[in-house]
């Protein structure tokens, strides 16, 4: 059996003492979660350190947004692999469509920011997805190709174990619009299927693939539910302790 994730990414919201408010809320609605659930939040850089004193004595685990590839230097206002563990980080979302669409990331650099990252011992969530133009054009297989076989160029098999990929369709981010939990599941049967091609059959069973885009406590349980969905990356919905507890609970 899988583990289930649910993950929280807060993106650019909360300042220091609504981040310490939105944990300690947390703390107590997953003090009874699934057991084979885990659950992941990802705050701003600047509420790191006090999320990681806050979380060391519960279930809830940490992560960051991004990080930079290189080790340190001059890059201003970059953060490095090491600074992030430093602070108690597990976990970094590396390839989130804002990074990719805002920001000018390429596969390319996402697969360093990778290879840095499972370096340094910190589990990259791995974010793919097609954008709406794409998906019109019926050429969205050819993109989750194209994302998956770049990014985890120069990935062992013994590294992907520590890898989650995260299937966001970009049409569906922050939208209110939801992929189908059908549209869904074909996606991630795909990236599962490409996983054996490059891989194993083994490693493509094991690979965690999570759903994000507009995933919310009302149609949690039904995408949730379809074979290949092993949990989901939240946006908006996570910055409420109440919704993201309801994902959860899902």
């Amino acid at each position: 059996m899988r583990k289930r994730i649910i993950a929280g990414n807060w993106k650019m919201n909360k300042n220091l003492s609504e981040s310490i408010g939105l944990i300690s809320e947390l703390k107590s609605k997953v003090a009874s979660k699934p057991e084979n659930v885990d659950v992941l939040i990802f705050p701003p850089y600047t509420s790191l350190e006090t999320a990681s004193a806050l979380t060391k004595d519960s279930s809830i685990k940490l992560g960051a947004q991004n990080m930079h590839q290189a080790d340190g230097g001059a890059f201003t206002g970059e953060i490095s692999a090491g600074m992030l563990k430093s602070v108690g980080c597990e976990f970094v979302i590396l390839g989130h469509s804002e990074r990719r669409h805002i920001f000018g990331e390429s596969d390319e650099l996402i697969n360093e920011k990778i290879k840095k990252a499972l370096e340094e011992d910190l589990k990259p969530v791995f974010c793919i997805g097609e954008t709406l133009e794409q998906r019109e054009a019926g050429i969205t297989n050819d993109v989750i190709r194209s994302q998956v076989e770049k990014g985890l160029n120069g990935v062992t098999e013994n590294q992907l174990n520590e890898v989650i990929i995260a299937y966001e369709p970009v049409w569906a981010i922050g939208t209110g619009k939801t992929a189908s939990p059908e549209q869904a599941e074909e996606v991630h049967k795909f990236i599962r299927e490409l996983i054996e091609t490059k891989y194993s059959s083994p490693a493509a069973e094991k690979v965690i693939i999570l759903y994000g885009g507009s995933v919310k406590p009302e149609n949690a349980a039904t995408l949730l539910a379809e074979k290949d969905i092993d949990g989901a990356l939240v946006g908006g919905a996570c910055l409420k302790a109440d919704s993201f507890a309801g994902i959860i609970n899902a």
